[in-house]
């Protein structure tokens, strides 16, 4: 069992991802209002609502960017690129006839699609590998570039500094509380730069990376999926949130990535469309209705990994007061 790793002063400034120390004791109340994202490889999880990190949603811009295409992708130095695809979250291509991968992606040029149908140029800034268990997560600094020449960072913290994000091949559907809110597009034609910190990239650093396997050899694109519900309490499976950012949750599934290390109160069963099932006790902190959802009995039962749940989520608010 890992221990809860908490964010300090240092971290506050910024989205954190696993920085801090170590400590036995959940201190979600005092937290809560002073941070809004950490990642831990397991256990105790603080949970943000947004889907894919910070709209961008200024005067010039008035949307957000909602996807990214391979087509149309240039080198560094202008040239066109061609079979431009992901191999994992590494970019691979041709130019001309020569192979690019990796690295060789930095200074590349692609065109981003804002929610209301208009482009965007995209310019890669810098990439970092991954190391150890995540060296198959690969980092890119991404800017835009505005309507006056200048280029600015896609992704932003809480403060608007600069923060990295994670391709991931598809596209998501960021309507709220409607059908088809929150879920993924499996298009070949387009990828996600998932901004650090908010839930499609969190869930990959959780070890739910889609075009991964577990153990068993099964594929963690649903567990992925289930988990971006998860994280922001999609309950009703609409895209709507039903948290705050900076509350707590233990997470974990049938496969072996994520074990159960609390004894905290049942909060919900997972697949890729919404809750299965839910409890009184959730991170919303009132009463959760969803039109149309015919929850599963007996609620947290870990038989139900084996007939479609993907995750179970547990809650400490009912079992500790909090």
């Amino acid at each position: 069992m890992r221990t809860l790793q908490r964010v300090v002063a240092a971290c506050f400034a910024v989205v954190a991802v696993g920085c801090g120390m170590e400590s036995s004791e959940p201190e979600a109340p005092s937290l809560r209002t002073q941070v809004a994202e950490v990642v831990s490889p397991n256990g105790r999880n603080l949970n943000g609502r947004n889907l894919n990190g910070r709209n961008l949603n200024n005067s010039e811009l008035g949307g957000m960017l909602v996807s990214v295409a391979y087509a149309g992708a240039h080198s560094a130095f202008g040239r066109p690129l061609s079979n431009v695809h992901l191999e994992g979250s590494a970019f691979a291509g041709l130019d001309g006839s020569t192979p690019v991968s990796g690295l060789g992606f930095t200074g590349a040029r692609f065109v981003g699609k804002m929610g209301d149908g208009s482009t965007l140029h995209l310019r890669v800034d810098d990439i970092t590998q991954g190391s150890g268990a995540d060296s198959d997560l690969w980092s890119y600094q991404v800017s835009y570039q505005g309507s006056d020449g200048s280029w600015r960072s896609v992704c932003q913290d809480s403060n608007g500094a600069p923060v990295s994000a994670i391709a991931v091949a598809g596209r998501w559907n960021y309507l709220q509380g409607v059908a088809g809110g929150g879920d993924k597009i499996e298009d070949a034609t387009a990828f996600t730069f998932a901004c650090e910190g908010a839930a499609i990239a969190k869930c990959m650093h959780f070890g739910y990376k889609p075009w991964a396997t577990a153990a068993n050899g099964e594929s963690l694109a649903g567990h992925h999926q289930a988990c971006t519900r998860m994280v922001r309490a999609d309950f009703c499976g609409d895209g709507n949130s039903h948290t705050t950012d900076g509350q707590w949750v233990n997470l974990y599934d049938g496969v072996g990535v994520q074990t159960d290390t609390e004894s905290w109160s049942v909060e919900a069963e997972w697949n890729e469309t919404g809750a299965r099932c839910f409890t009184s006790e959730t991170r919303a902190h009132v009463p959760v209705t969803c039109q149309g959802v015919s929850p599963i009995p007996d609620c947290g039962s870990t038989s139900h990994f084996q007939s479609g749940t993907r995750l179970i989520s547990e809650s400490p608010y009912g079992a500790s007061g909090l």
